[in-house]
């Protein structure tokens, strides 16, 4: 069982200003937390596109701006939460760009590797939190 495991979930949080390079910060964060965890590889992929997407689309990315990362941990779920500075017209969504275009993949990524997918908005910005459940097998840990 990993270190920081017990019954109850275990909660991680991490703010960082809206730099590009924030996002392999998060990502390494992410990483060194779920150490040993099967499902480790897609939250680090979650973390890093839903990182960069507050950075790019949204005023976490402006000079003063920063994003939220939190993380859940249960012996059920891993939960992953980043929270942007707002400040666009409409809530983050997944789209379906055409062939060539070079954006707008990554929250159809995210849909397709987490197990669900929610979208809240606030007076304050925007949440996407990504969960990805854990299938434990009779004998086997969680983590």
């Amino acid at each position: 069982m990993h270190e920081y495991m017990s019954t109850a979930a275990r909660v991680w949080g991490l703010t960082c200003p809206g730099f590009p390079e924030e996002v392999s910060r998060a990502r390494r964060w992410t990483r060194d937390i779920l150490a040993g965890s099967p499902l480790a590889e897609d939250a680090e992929l979650i973390v890093s596109e839903l990182s960069a997407n507050a950075i790019l689309h949204t005023a976490s990315g402006r000079s003063a701006g920063s994003f939220h990362l939190a993380l859940a941990v249960s012996s059920q779920v891993i939960t992953l939460s980043i929270t942007d500075d707002g400040d666009v017209e409409t809530a983050p969504k997944a789209r379906r760009p055409d062939e060539e275009a070079t954006h707008g993949r990554g929250l159809g990524m995210v849909s397709t590797l987490a197990h669900r997918v929610v979208v809240r908005n606030s007076d304050d910005g925007h949440t996407v939190t990504a969960e990805l459940f854990v299938e434990a097998h009779p004998g086997e840990s969680t983590y």
